[in-house]
């Protein structure tokens, strides 16, 4: 019995990364036909699009859905494709503050089904305003350091003069922070100087961290798994600061 429940469970975690993998590529693919449909499909004159892409290929988004996503943005294919993004705030526990960012072609379904998400899984709306303001958009650059390549040096050389403004050391990877504006060219000097990147994007930043105890993390994961699981909802920002020792425990279970 004992190695069937492992089986078991080992198959349960691979077909979670499985959906997960299938939802990035879905909202990726959203990215892509907006960023086309704004600029147009070819992406050296549609820098939007051409970070989408690269974006996309980071995560191995395969080159043909890739390729049908530009062309259905760009009107190509017949087909008339328009997204509104919206933002919701809230609460989940321990006072976390929440933003969550939604791309969606029906604004009604994504109301209702963002608040029965938050509220069922134990988190509650909040006012327009009431969250937001402890948030500032910037470009987030998570880059591996494993075996000590590259070094905070290294980063810092070859991404200064391109806007690079922070770098944060979180033990394995390094968190570069720059103005939303100039993350591409930060990304772009950390390419040149054979740099690689985990991921690059604009993220909501919060100014002022909430530090939670094991109990509060599971609670506050729980509403975020719960949201992050829609199909509208692109990204969930928080405020929420896991201490080491807490993120040990949960890294446990």
């Amino acid at each position: 019995m004992a190695g069937h429940s492992k089986w078991a469970t080992t198959k349960h975690k691979k077909a979670v990364i499985d959906a997960k993998r299938a939802k990035s590529f879905a909202k990726m693919i959203k990215v892509i036909e907006v960023a086309a449909r704004a600029g147009g499909p070819d992406p050296a004159g549609n820098p939007a699009l051409a970070d989408a892409i690269q974006r996309a290929k980071k995560i191995s988004v395969p080159n043909d859905n890739i390729d049908r996503a530009v062309k259905r943005g760009a009107g190509l294919t017949g087909e008339a494709v328009v997204y509104d993004t919206i933002m919701y705030e809230a609460y989940a526990a321990g006072g976390v503050a929440m933003l969550i960012e939604c791309l969606t072609d029906n604004k009604n379904r994504a109301a209702a089904e963002t608040r029965l998400a938050i509220s069922r899984s134990g988190g509650t709306m909040a006012d327009p305003g009431s969250v937001a303001f402890n948030f500032e958009r910037k470009g987030v650059i998570a880059i591996s350091h494993e075996n000590g390549t590259p070094t905070e040096d290294d980063v810092l050389m070859a991404g200064l003069d391109a806007g690079l403004e922070e770098v944060i050391d979180h033990g394995q990877t390094f968190e570069l922070r720059t103005e939303a504006s100039n993350m591409t060219a930060v990304r772009d000097a950390l390419q040149e100087a054979g740099i690689d990147h985990e991921s690059a994007d604009a993220e909501f930043v919060a100014n002022v961290l909430v530090p939670v105890d094991l109990e509060t993390a599971k609670k506050v994961l729980a509403v975020i798994d719960a949201v992050e699981d829609l199909d509208d909802v692109q990204n969930v920002f928080t405020n929420m600061e896991i201490p080491a020792e807490v993120q040990e425990q949960l890294d446990a279970e």
